[in-house]
C-alpha cells in the first residue's frame, strides 16, 4: 500500500513511486488510495486479515480502525532515536542541530505522532561532513535490517515494548523551502550544519545584496575569521569567505539561479563579487 501516482516532470505526467515499481516487478498487488483511512481502503486492508501492518515514511496518519486491523501489531520504522526528533524531517533536523549521533527506531504505532511504545533501536553515527542525503541512505539500510529483526523478535515474544518519555521529546517539523534561506547572524557552525542538513532539499540559499545573484550553497567549510554577518571577508582561493554571527564559512560549491552547480572558485572567476560585498 503506497501513495498514489503524483504529477512529475515537465509534462506533469503521473509518476509511480519506487515501492509500487518494486511490487509490480515481484508480482505483489498494489493499492494506492488517496486517503488510506476511507471506508473502502480500510475494508480492503481488513479483508487481507494481516498479522502485521508495517509503516515506513508513508505520509498519512493511521486512524484507530486501521491500527486495530492487524492481528498482532502495527509497527513503524522512524529515522531517529525516539523520543528525540519526532516528526516529518528527523534526518535533516538532526544534522542541522549539530547532532553527532542518530539512529533508527521501531515502535508500535499510536494515533499521536511518533509517540508509540519503542520496540528496538539502532544507533548510527553522523559524520562531520555528512549531508541529509548521505545519512538517509545509511539509515534506510539500518532501518531495513532492524525491521526484520523486530518482526522476528515479536514472533518469538522476545520484545517488551517500552513507553517513550514525553519529557525528553523533541520535534522535527516538515521542511519548507524558506527554511533554507541563510541567516548570517547565526554562528558559522549553525550555518554549516544547515548547509549539510538541508542538502539536497530544500537546500541553503542566499542573495548577493543589492539585487545580485541568488546563490544556492551546496558545500561549505568552517574557518576562523570574523566580521559583520554576511560580509565577504575574502574572495581568493577556493571560494568566498563569509563572516557570520560567530566565526566564518567558506563557500565551496555554489549554484547561481538558472545555472548548473559549480565550484565557488569557478563562480568567482565569472562574477563581480569582491571582498566587502554582502550576502543576505
Amino acid at each position: 500500500i503506497t501513495q498514489p501516482d503524483r504529477p512529475s516532470g515537465r509534462n506533469l505526467a503521473g509518476s509511480r513511486g519506487p515501492v509500487a515499481d518494486l511490487a509490480d516487478s515481484l508480482g505483489i498487488p498494489v493499492q494506492a488510495p488517496e486517503r488510506v483511512n476511507e471506508p473502502e481502503s480500510l475494508a480492503s486492508i481488513q479483508a487481507l486479515e494481516p498479522d502485521y501492518i508495517v509503516v515506513v515514511a508513508y505520509g498519512q496518519i493511521l486512524k484507530q480502525a486501521l491500527l486495530d486491523a492487524p492481528a498482532k501489531a502495527c509497527v513503524n520504522v522512524h529515522t531517529s532515536l525516539l523520543p528525540k526528533y519526532r516528526g516529518a524531517a528527523p534526518i535533516q533536523w538532526a544534522i542541522a542541530s549539530g547532532e553527532v549521533e542518530t539512529g533508527v527506531t521501531t515502535m508500535l504505532v499510536s494515533p499521536e505522532l511518533d509517540s508509540g511504545d519503542v520496540l528496538l533501536q539502532e544507533k548510527v553515527p553522523i559524520g562531520q561532513e555528512d549531508t541529509a542525503g548521505d545519512l538517509h541512505a545509511r539509515l534506510a539500510e539500518a532501518g531495513a535490517v532492524l525491521l526484520v529483526t523486530t518482526l522476528k523478535a515479536l514472533e518469538r515474544g522476545e520484545i517488551s515494548p517500552q513507553p517513550q518519555d514525553d519529557a525528553l521529546a523533541s520535534y522535527a517539523p516538515r521542511l519548507k523551502k524558506q527554511d533554507g534561506e541563510i541567516d548570517w547572524t547565526l554562528s558559522a557552525e549553525a550555518i554549516y550544519n544547515r548547509v549539510r542538513g538541508f542538502h539536497p532539499w530544500p537546500g541553503c540559499f542566499t542573495r548577493v545584496s543589492g539585487g545580485g545573484d541568488l546563490l544556492k550553497i551546496h558545500r561549505a567549510q568552517l574557518e576562523s575569521a570574523s566580521g559583520t554577518p554576511g560580509e565577504i571577508i575574502d574572495c581568493s582561493g577556493d571560494g568566498p569567505l563569509v563572516a557570520t554571527g560567530e566565526g566564518a564559512v567558506r563557500l565551496l560549491e555554489l549554484q547561481p539561479e538558472g545555472k548548473k552547480r559549480m565550484s565557488a572558485g569557478a563562480y568567482l572567476r565569472g562574477s563581480r563579487l569582491q571582498a566587502g560585498d554582502r550576502l543576505g
